[in-house]
């Protein structure tokens, strides 16, 4: 007949097994010492991350820099994927009920918005990024620096129907065309709505201030004009181009669907007049001046110019929105530089490439819509280019004086196209 164990022999087993598993617990390798501990996970890693964005530059070495890649934008900031989330004690009830907490990304995205059709862009005097999107329906405002992000939303602070090109001013108020509600809305610096532009608008696109002259620019793609209004009463001054022929005028000073718009420094007019494949330019007083390019699909022709820009410098930047380039030129209309040989999503490629700017801190900005983004670069000025030809030539000279009279190269000859001194750049990319 077997024993049974008695009560007191019962807890004395309990009480043995409980402080096995407590120091179980507490010491796992001590106790299971050929079972090694869980390793962490690595973290993630996006390809984008591995990226030498130093190396991205037009054009290439050993030719002289004049534009760099730096970021880009695609909508709120990022949350820390590789971030703990903080242990929360769930309910008994949800316990009982099998509820448990989403620790998928698609939980932690929740409430974030990214940029659907990014078209016009523009640049505040803090330096922050301003991009209107036309299927989101809200104006985004990035700081550049921190990626933060700000909007100005359809519905909660304003009312937009299809937004498309935006301005600010140098008293930082924003304009933002909307060509669904055919009319231009204007913000304070608080981003509050102060005033509507609407005498003569049909289908505003494009935007531009001169803020020397007070013009404000309005690229109409169905009225195929530009309309110009004083930048303070809003008041209609001027039209430029005939109106009321279709999209079919080639005439210079007539355009086909005028899209971007820029000012330069003297107060000259920059129009992409996107069906007729040129950039036209005019004075401030609307009269013509010139116009260049000619339709094709290679670089230093244009496809579909949808976006234009001026550097400090007076070169002409075009966002061609067919070809996914964007291509430099000079007063004359000579090609100098071009970005964008394979339609892409890599830093430096487009996909659905749509409007450009320029700010004053030599950044240039571009919109694209496959997929929604905002890509920036740095422009390298005139005067950069030229100290760096200095220096290189200063350290082949030292070169040469520490080399062996017998070994001394001839003089070095006059710099190629891609780095001279009067800041020629070559269209190789």
């Amino acid at each position: 007949m077997s024993k049974r164990c008695n009560p007191v022999q019962r807890g004395r087993a309990v009480v043995a097994l409980l402080v096995l598993l407590s120091f179980a617990l507490a010491s796992p390798v001590s106790v299971f010492g050929d079972k090694k501990k869980k390793s962490e996970p690595a973290p993630t890693v996006s390809v984008l991350e591995q990226i030498d964005i130093s190396r991205i530059v037009w054009p290439q070495p050993p030719n002289i820099a004049r534009v760099r890649y730096q970021s880009f934008f695609a909508g709120e900031k990022l949350p820390d994927f590789n971030a703990k989330p903080a242990k929360q004690k769930s309910a008994w009830m949800d316990r009982m009920a099998g509820v448990s907490e989403d620790k998928s990304q698609t939980g932690l995205m929740k409430g974030h918005f990214f940029l659907g059709e990014p078209h016009g862009l523009a640049v505040d005097s803090k330096g922050r990024l301003y991009v209107a999107d036309a299927k989101v329906g809200a104006i985004f405002i990035f700081n550049t620096e921190t990626h933060d992000t700000e909007m100005i939303k359809n519905g909660k602070n304003a009312n937009f129907k299809l937004i498309v090109g935006v301005a600010v001013d140098d008293n930082d108020r924003l304009f933002v065309s909307d060509a669904g509600t055919r009319r231009i809305l204007v913000f304070n610096p608080q981003h509050s709505v102060e005033s509507a532009i609407t005498e003569g608008l049909v289908a505003p696109a494009g935007i531009a201030l001169d803020t020397e002259n007070r013009f404000l620019y309005v690229a109409d793609v169905d009225r195929d004009q530009i309309l110009v209004y004083d930048a303070d009463s809003f008041k209609l001054l001027r039209t430029i181009g005939t109106t009321g022929k279709n999209h079919t005028l080639t005439s210079n000073g007539n355009f086909a669907k005028p899209t971007g718009v820029a000012v330069d420094s003297d107060g000259n007019l920059y129009v992409a007049d996107m069906l007729n494949a040129r950039i036209e330019v005019f004075d401030a007083d609307g009269q013509f001046i010139r116009a260049f390019g000619k339709r094709g699909d290679g670089p230093g022709y244009f496809a579909m110019p949808k976006g234009v820009a001026v550097d400090c410098d007076g070169h002409i930047w075009v966002a061609d929105s067919m070809q996914n380039r964007v291509q430099v030129y000079s007063q004359e209309g000579e090609l100098l530089l071009y970005m964008g040989t394979a339609t892409g999503i890599l830093p430096g490629q487009f996909s659905g490439l749509q409007y450009i700017t320029i700010d004053k801190q030599n950044r240039v900005f571009t919109t694209e819509v496959f997929p929604g983004r905002v890509q920036q670069f740095r422009y390298v000025t005139q005067a950069e280019a030229e100290e760096e030809f200095k220096r290189r030539e200063a350290e082949k000279n030292k070169s040469a004086e520490s080399k062996p009279a017998q070994a001394r190269p001839s003089p070095a000859a006059s710099p190629d196209k891609n780095s001279d001194a009067n800041g020629k750049v070559s269209a190789e990319n």
